[in-house]
């Protein structure tokens, strides 16, 4: 009898992403290797580092970040369809060294994304490995989408944000995901005052002076009625999130991993990149979590 086949469900997260970096040294620590490996945005771009065997590559860059050098990356365009065209990130993507085409790779590797036109999942298994890590991170309002194959693609955390359904379809008995949003208090945003996000302001910055003015006429309430009011980006990061975490909900209902692992970063905004040695730390943790159920997956690696 042959053993059963494992596969790895990353899921979207934005920054809290960096998590994926944990749960793959943890996992591999307890000699639990992956048959398959399906990612979502940011679960997409960990999952093709790790399998094109270039994960101590992006752990070292994702450690390294500073607000500065996340600034580096942003290159405004709002006539993209997104605040960020993203060409520089596809720059950083190349970068890395990991093979130019997904059937290239060791593991067998998909990623997902949206269909504009017609709402639906995409799954992409073969091609470029950075178009699909590009179009599965196309978030709505921030990164602009991607052309594939004649069709607008954006973000693929708006229809599988926990891609377990992709895992059993390229072949998987056993199912682990990693979900990088769980909300351990449910807080999508909080009122209480904060020092503005870095990010955000570098982005800020970068905006056509036009666009920056009137954002700033529009953000200029400060509070109301002595509460903290919500700008732009506090908006755009909230509902994806409030969005996602429903779909993902609703997914995991019709179809539940065997383990799940739940990461918590309950005060992480989607941009907030430079905070990845905490993401990956709690990473390591939430597979320790989950030591008793993962335990018996061992024996299948």
């Amino acid at each position: 009898m042959s053993k059963p086949k494992i596969g790895l469900a990353l899921g979207s997260g934005g920054a809290r992403g960096w998590a994926h970096i944990g749960v793959l040294r943890a996992l591999d620590d307890m000699g639990i290797v992956p048959d398959y490996v399906a990612g979502c945005s940011m679960g997409a771009l960990v999952g093709a580092a790790y399998v094109g065997g270039r994960l101590d590559a992006l752990e070292e860059w994702a450690l390294s970040i500073t607000n500065r050098k996340m600034a580096g990356l942003i290159d405004v365009n709002v006539l993209s369809g997104g605040l960020i065209e993203a060409k520089n990130v596809v720059r950083f993507f190349e970068s890395l060294g990991m093979p130019e085409q997904i059937e290239d790779l060791e593991v067998p590797f998909a990623t997902v994304a949206t269909d504009m036109r017609s709402g639906r999942e995409v799954w992409i298994r073969d091609g470029s490995v950075i178009e699909a890590m590009r179009a599965s991170i196309s978030l709505p309002g921030i990164v602009s989408p991607v052309l594939r194959n004649n069709r607008w693609v954006i973000d693929g955390g708006l229809t599988n944000p926990l891609p377990v359904s992709v895992c059993r379809a390229m072949g998987a008995d056993i199912v682990i995901a990693v979900n990088p949003e769980a909300k351990k208090y449910s807080v999508m945003w909080s009122q209480e005052e904060e020092k503005p996000n870095e990010t955000w302001q570098s982005i800020k910055a970068s905006m056509p002076l036009s666009v920056r003015t009137a954002y700033d006429a529009v953000a200029g309430v400060g509070k109301v009625q002595g509460v903290k009011a919500p700008n732009y980006f506090d908006v755009v990061a909230t509902s994806i999130d409030v969005m996602i975490t429903q779909i993902r909900r609703s997914r995991l209902i019709g179809d539940p991993p065997h383990v799940l692992l739940d990461v918590n970063l309950n005060d992480f905004m989607i941009l907030e990149f430079n905070r990845a040695k905490e993401a990956i730390a709690e990473g390591r943790a939430c597979v320790e979590r989950a030591e008793d159920a993962l335990s018996d997956l061992s024996k299948y690696a």
